[in-house]
């Protein structure tokens, strides 16, 4: 095996159980994008056994997996879209998201063909301009009302634009928003049986935002919402699940003034080994982390020289390395670099470099007991 990613599902227990111990609302796991790159189906599971209620996901085809993986527990997609396989999300009982009325008229069409009525969750934008009913909402609402006796009406929500900035008067105006929302929905006589808003940065810090349900994701997995504004993993209690290790393809020794990688971008300064690390921007690894990033051998850190290429990048191990070839490296996890110091390296955030580990490199799972 030249590569793999190690999931431990004892942090993702850890993670749901420390959420768990600080709100009186329902678990919604966000799966979404392959469970962050961790494996929609193993973590799904293991978010079920460890207490999340609901499962959530970006795309209708995720939810249909889950199914079809013989989950049982109420699952949201909210990503839906007009050409959507509406008729296989009614038949498997999978919740879905409202934000337009055009969406509405589909997914209603459709449940009237099959002669199933439909598990919905209408979106409102309290702020993030992004997702959410905001102008068509007062007209959706006589729609709504006009055809309320084809559908079930699950949940009203909305989404923060700035929850992981715990002190941004923006969380406290979008808590407001959504009470707006919340009010003229029941004016109208429309019920609901939940209302969610927070993500895992509300989950964490704001208890104010939890409703009936909170929908974590990046913390699920071990990860901060945010470094600067909420502190690192080990701050909030949180564990990393995941772990990228490869294996050394090539070690040798290179001597003083030769060039490294494409476009000669490095030079060395001293007679050094050099190994070969079996992984590259194919599999995810950010190529604007080149001569930036560093990788862990032997609970030594070493750093990314030259330019990374798609299937292998070389590090500098160092005049004096007994490294051999075939020895592992710890890409990030727990020993070593972290997800997060590979974020600060490509300038992105902890969520692009988890979810981006691409399907070249197999998950390995460490059992929940």
């Amino acid at each position: 095996m030249r590569a793999c990613a190690e999931i431990d599902l004892r942090a993702i227990a850890h993670n749901i159980a420390l959420i768990r111990a600080k709100t009186k609302a329902q678990i919604l796991a966000v799966v979404k994008a392959d469970a962050y790159g961790h494996g929609l189906i193993p973590v799904a599971r293991t978010a079920v056994e460890s207490g999340a209620q609901w499962l959530g996901v970006a795309l209708l085809e995720e939810a249909i997996a889950l199914r079809q993986a013989g989950i049982e527990v109420p699952i949201l997609a909210w990503l839906t879209t007009a050409g959507d396989d509406f008729e296989a999300a009614l038949r498997n009982h999978i919740d879905l998201s409202i934000s337009s009325v055009e969406i509405f008229d589909l997914v209603l069409a459709q449940a009237r063909k099959i002669g199933v009525k439909p598990r919905l969750h209408f979106e409102v934008d309290t702020g993030m301009s992004r997702g959410g009913f905001l102008e068509q909402w007062s007209a959706f609402i006589n729609s709504a009302k006009a055809a309320a006796d084809e559908f079930t009406l699950v949940g009203l929500w909305s989404h923060f634009a700035r929850a992981d900035e715990p002190d941004e008067p923006m969380n406290r105006v979008q808590i407001e928003e959504f009470e707006h929302f919340r009010f003229e929905l029941e004016s109208a006589g429309i019920k609901t049986e939940y209302f969610h808003q927070a993500n895992s940065a509300a989950a964490l810090t704001n208890p104010q935002s939890h409703r009936d349900i909170v929908r974590i994701g990046i913390a699920m997995y071990g990860l901060s919402p945010d470094l600067e504004t909420m502190g690192d993993s080990q701050s909030l209690g949180l564990i990393p699940a995941m772990t990228l290790k490869s294996r050394l393809v090539v070690v040798k020794k290179v001597p003083a003034g030769s060039s490294v990688g494409y476009g000669a971008t490095a030079r060395l300064d001293r007679d050094t080994t050099l190994g070969v690390v079996a992984l590259g921007y194919a599999d995810g690894i950010p190529r604007n982390t080149s001569s930036s990033a560093k990788v862990s051998i032997a609970g030594q850190l070493a750093p990314v020289i030259g330019r990374v290429s798609m299937d292998q990048f070389v590090v500098d191990l160092g005049p004096d390395s007994i490294a051999k070839t075939g020895d592992w490296v710890e890409i990030f996890g727990k020993s070593g670099a972290s997800v997060d110091t590979w974020a600060k390296a490509a300038g992105t955030i902890n969520y692009e470099i988890v979810t981006r580990i691409g399907p070249r490199v197999p998950r390995i799972y460490l059992p929940n007991n």
